[in-house]
């Protein structure tokens, strides 16, 4: 398969959209609606070198009692971990509504043999992974090894086969500019992704909204064209409640209601959630609750 750009990305198009959507205000009403929906959406993750068993037992629970004195939110969307927590994660996560996402295919560089990444990948999924985050071999995508990239995600797609959802990091930070990242974006989904996500949270810039809006373009046409959904994760830098249903109604906007779910849109941002919870505390109650309520992710 030859794989060149030929879907160019019309910058002030891009921009012009998301200085009009940073514009727009929700009332009360609809501003509660859509901070839950987001609380519903946040994959609550850690992935670091000091990761325990007891800490991603932690991260579990709050996945699952998101604030006591609020009974009816909802739950996360799910926890993300490294392999070697998989275990961890599902056993304390069964009894619940929260997937169980890994990362994979040595995150966050994608720098390893495939034989590597399908025993990581493997390894995720039979330890109880509902999903897999991942990253693209960035090295080789710099490089123009464009037939590699796309056969390496369609290789990891086939291990993880129709039950478990495989999320294809693109790290656009790196990529340079909307053209790449709309092109890789189209790789990663003809590949066979379940959903694309911008960034491992591990460099600047990760995640923004005219990156954002460029990979929605891409599901958007390939929608279109096929009548397939693909998910889309923004992941990196998103902390805050207004910043994230800006987001929403970007989705909602290029993507339309059916998107608005959390099959098919995620939050990769931890932080956010105590901001959303802060929110919505001063909607109901009038005043904001001290960060000392709040557990620490």
């Amino acid at each position: 398969m030859q794989f060149t750009i030929n879907n160019k990305v019309d910058k002030v198009g891009i921009e012009d959209r998301i200085a009009r959507i940073t514009k727009r205000s929700l009332k009360s009403e609809s501003k509660l609606a859509g901070l839950k929906m987001v609380l519903s959406m946040i994959d609550l993750t850690t992935l670091e070198g000091m990761d325990t068993d007891k800490k991603v037992q932690q991260l579990c629970y709050k996945a699952t009692h998101i604030h006591n004195e609020l009974p009816d939110l909802p739950n996360v969307a799910a926890v993300c971990v490294y392999p070697t927590m998989v275990k961890t994660a599902s056993n304390a996560l069964k009894d619940f509504d929260v997937k169980v996402a890994s990362v994979a295919t040595a995150f966050p560089s994608g720098s390893s043999s495939l034989k590597i990444k399908i025993q990581e990948t493997k390894e995720a999924i039979f330890n109880g992974a509902d999903e897999v985050d991942m990253v693209i071999s960035r090295g080789k995508f710099h490089s123009g090894e464009y037939n590699y990239v796309f056969d390496e995600i369609a290789t990891i797609k086939e291990t993880c086969g129709s039950d478990v959802r495989l999320k294809v990091i693109l790290e656009t930070g790196e990529l340079g500019d909307y053209d790449h990242i709309r092109f890789a974006s189209e790789i990663a989904i003809n590949a066979g992704a379940d959903f694309i996500k911008t960034s491992t949270g591990k460099i600047k810039p990760a995640a923004t909204l005219p990156i954002t809006l460029v990979m929605l373009e891409a599901i958007k046409d390939h929608y279109y064209n096929t009548g397939k959904m693909i998910g889309m994760k923004p992941a990196g830098g998103i902390s805050n409640s207004k910043l994230a249903l800006q987001y929403l109604l970007l989705v909602k906007e290029t993507l339309g209601d059916l998107w608005l779910d959390n099959h098919w849109f995620r939050f990769g941002a931890s932080s956010l959630a105590n901001d959303v919870l802060m929110q919505i505390l001063k909607l109901k109650k009038g005043y904001y609750q001290s960060n000392n309520y709040f557990s620490k992710d």
